[in-house]
C-alpha cells in the first residue's frame, strides 16, 4: 500500500488537515471526563450550582468544537480519498492501455475489471480509514494518560485487559489475511462467468444453454459467497470477545475503585471520570481493531492493484528511432519465429520468412490455427516476435515509434469491434478530424454507403452496445470504412469479409485495387476465390510457411492448396477457372 502513495501528494493539504482536525476532536472528548468530575466533586458534593452552570456550559462548547472538528476531519478525509479513488482508476486504466496482447492474456479481462472497481473501492476506503482512524490511537494514549493521573493504582487493571486486546486483535488479522485474499480471486471468477455470458448471450440462447450457464454462474457465485462468509464470520469474533474483555475491565473498575472511594482515598468524581477513560480506552480499541481488521481486506487490494501497475509490457519504444518512418510500406520478414509464452518449446509461428511490397496485395492462406491472425498481429506489434525481425522500408519495426507505426496501418480484425455512438463516429475512430466528404468516400469504398443511408438517421444512426443493432456483415463494412479512412500504406484485413455475400466481397476488393494502388494490402481469406487474384499468396501449415508463390505457380506446386482449392471449387468451376 505505501507503493501508493504518490497518488496522495497532490491531496496532502486535505491529509494534513483531516487528522488535524481530528487531533482537536479527540482533544475535546478528553476534557469531557475532567469537566463531569469537576461538576460532581465541585458541584454536586458542595451544592455549588454557579459550578455546575458555569462547568456544564463549558461542556457544551467543548462538544461543539468538538463536532465541528469531526465534521470537517470527515469532510477533508472524504475529499482526500475519493481524489485518490479517481486518480488510482485513471491510472490503473491508462497503465493497462499500454499492456501487449500477451499482459492482457496473463491478467485476464474479469480480474482487470474487479480490480479497476472493486479492489480500487477497497483502497479508497483504506484511505479514508486512515485519516479518520488516527482517532483511535490518539484516544487511546490520550485517555491512559489521563487514567493514570487520576489513579495510578487502578491503571493496573488495563496492564492485563490491553494486552489481550492487542493478542486476540492480532489473531484476528493474520487469519482473515489469506481469506480475503482467496476472496477476491472469487470475485474475479465471478465476474469472469459474467462477462462472457453477458458477450455471448445470443450463443446460449441459441444453443439452449442457459440452464448450463446458470449452474455455472451460480457454481462461481456459490464459491465467493462460502469464502465471504468465512471471512465475515471469523471478524464476527471480534466485537463479542472485544466487548467482553471491555465488560469485565469495568466491571474490575467499579470494584476496586469503588472500594477506594469508600475509604476515601478516591473522590466520586475522579472514580466516574477514570471510568469514563477507562471506557473511552477500550471503545477505542474496539475502533481500532474493527479497522484493523478492514487493513487485510486493503492489503489484498492493494496487491492486485501494484500487480497491475507492476507488469511491463514487452512491447516498448525504448529501442525506437524518431527517424524511423512508414513511407513506402514494404514488409519483410525475416525468419520470424513467435510463441505466446516465453520458453514455450513449441512456436506458434516459426521461420517466418517472406516480402510484401507497395501495391501487392499478399494472401495468407491455411487451415484453422495455422497462426495467419498471429502473423498479421506481429506486423503493428500487437505481440512482440520471439525471434528474427521484421522491417518495413528496411527499418526494424522496434525502431519505429508505435504511434507512428499503428496509425499508418489500416487494421480490419477477424471480429468486428464498433463502439456505442453514431456510424460517423466509429468510421471517424481512427481519425476524429476527418470531413464528411472524407469518411463518405471510406464508407462508399467499404459498399457501406448505400445501408446507411437507407437508415432513418444516416450516419448519424445511435449503434448499440458493440453495433448489436447492425447485421454481420454491415459491421465488417463499417470496420472497413474505419480502417480506410485513415488512408494507410499497410492495409491488413483479416477474415474481415467472412460475413459478405461473393459480389459484395468483390466490388470491395476491386474497389480497394483502384483507390490503394499503392498500399501494401495483407489479405487473410478462408475462401479460395478471395485470394486467387493476389500477386503473392502464402501458404500456412502449423506455424510454418508450406508454400508460397502466385495462385498458377501454386497451382503447380503446392498439393496442400491444390487440396484446399479442391474442397472449396466443385470439379465444373475448377476446370473452368483453369481454363
Amino acid at each position: 500500500m505505501w507503493q501508493l502513495r504518490r497518488l496522495l501528494k497532490p491531496y496532502w493539504r486535505w491529509c494534513i488537515l483531516a487528522p488535524l482536525l481530528m487531533v482537536l476532536e479527540v482533544s475535546m472528548d478528553l476534557l469531557q471526563p475532567t469537566l463531569m468530575a469537576s461538576i460532581v466533586d465541585e458541584g454536586l458534593m458542595k451544592n455549588d450550582l454557579t459550578h455546575i452552570i458555569s462547568t456544564g456550559l463549558m461542556m457544551l462548547g467543548v462538544a461543539l468544537i468538538g463536532l465541528l472538528g469531526g465534521v470537517g476531519c470527515t469532510i477533508f478525509s472524504s475529499m482526500a480519498s475519493q481524489n485518490f479513488g479517481n486518480d488510482l482508476r485513471i491510472t490503473l486504466f491508462e497503465h493497462i492501455q499500454t499492456f501487449s496482447n500477451r499482459n492482457l492474456d496473463q491478467l485476464q479481462t474479469g480480474s482487470l475489471i474487479t480490480r479497476l472497481t472493486n479492489d480500487v473501492v477497497q483502497l479508497q476506503n483504506f484511505v479514508q480509514l486512515v485519516l479518520r482512524t488516527i482517532r483511535s490511537p490518539l484516544l487511546l494514549i490520550g485517555s491512559l494518560i489521563m487514567a493514570i493521573r487520576i489513579s495510578p493504582a487502578l491503571t493496573l487493571i488495563l496492564l492485563v485487559s490491553v494486552p489481550v486486546l492487542f493478542v486476540i486483535l492480532y489473531v484476528l488479522i493474520r487469519l482473515s489475511f489469506p481469506l480475503f485474499t482467496k476472496m477476491q480471486n472469487r470475485l474475479d471468477s465471478v465476474n469472469t462467468v459474467l462477462q462472457e455470458n453477458l458477450s455471448g448471450i445470443r450463443v446460449i440462447k441459441a444453443f439452449v444453454r442457459a440452464g448450463y450457464e446458470q449452474q455455472r454462474f451460480d457454481r462461481a457465485n456459490r464459491e465467493y459467497t462460502d469464502t465471504a462468509i468465512r471471512a465475515v464470520r471469523l471478524l464476527a469474533l471480534n466485537m463479542p470477545l472485544m466487548m467482553l474483555i471491555l465488560n469485565v475491565s469495568i466491571v474490575a473498575v467499579l470494584w476496586f475503585g469503588g472500594m477506594q472511594s469508600w475509604k476515601g482515598a478516591l473522590p466520586v468524581g475522579e472514580l466516574i471520570a477514570f471510568i469514563n477513560y477507562v471506557t473511552q480506552l477500550l471503545m477505542s480499541m474496539l475502533m481500532l481493531s474493527s479497522r484493523l481488521t478492514m487493513v487485510s481486506r486493503a492489503k489484498v487490494s492493494a496487491d492486485r492493484i501494484n500487480q497491475v501497475l507492476d507488469t511491463r509490457s514487452e512491447i516498448t519504444d525504448e529501442a525506437a528511432d524518431t527517424r524511423g518512418t512508414i513511407r513506402n510500406g514494404q514488409i519483410e520478414f525475416h525468419d520470424v519465429s513467435f510463441a505466446y509464452d516465453q520458453g514455450e518449446v513449441n512456436p506458434v509461428l516459426e521461420d517466418i520468412h517472406f516480402t510484401a511490397r507497395p501495391g501487392e496485395t499478399v494472401a495468407i492462406l491455411g487451415a484453422t490455427g495455422a497462426g495467419k491472425s498471429t502473423l498479421v498481429n506481429l506486423i503493428p506489434r500487437l505481440y512482440e516476435v520471439t525471434s528474427g525481425r521484421i522491417t518495413i522500408d528496411g527499418t526494424d519495426i522496434r525502431s519505429i515509434p508505435m504511434d507512428q507505426l499503428r496509425s499508418r496501418i489500416g487494421l480490419v480484425m477477424q471480429q468486428s469491434i464498433l463502439f456505442s455512438g453514431t456510424i460517423r463516429d466509429n468510421i471517424r475512430y481512427g481519425r476524429p478530424d476527418a470531413t464528411e466528404e472524407e469518411v463518405e468516400r471510406a464508407a462508399r469504398m467499404a459498399e457501406a454507403h448505400d445501408f446507411i443511408a437507407s437508415l432513418p438517421d444516416g450516419y448519424d444512426t445511435l449503434l448499440g452496445q458493440r453495433g448489436i443493432n447492425l447485421s454481420g456483415g454491415q459491421k465488417q463494412r463499417l470496420s472497413i470504412a474505419r480502417a480506410l479512412l485513415i488512408q494507410p500504406k499497410i492495409l491488413i484485413m483479416d477474415d474481415s469479409t467472412s460475413a459478405l455475400d461473393a459480389v459484395t466481397e468483390s466490388r470491395i476488393r476491386q474497389l480497394l485495387k483502384q483507390q490503394l494502388r499503392g498500399s501494401t494490402n495483407i489479405l487473410i481469406a478462408q475462401r479460395v476465390s478471395s485470394i486467387i487474384d493476389a500477386d503473392h499468396i502464402v501458404i500456412l501449415d502449423n506455424g510454418r510457411i508450406a508454400a508460397q508463390g502466385t495462385h498458377a505457380e501454386l497451382m503447380h506446386s503446392s498439393g496442400i492448396y491444390r487440396d484446399i482449392r479442391q474442397s472449396q471449387l466443385g470439379e465444373e468451376e475448377v476446370s473452368y477457372v483453369q481454363s
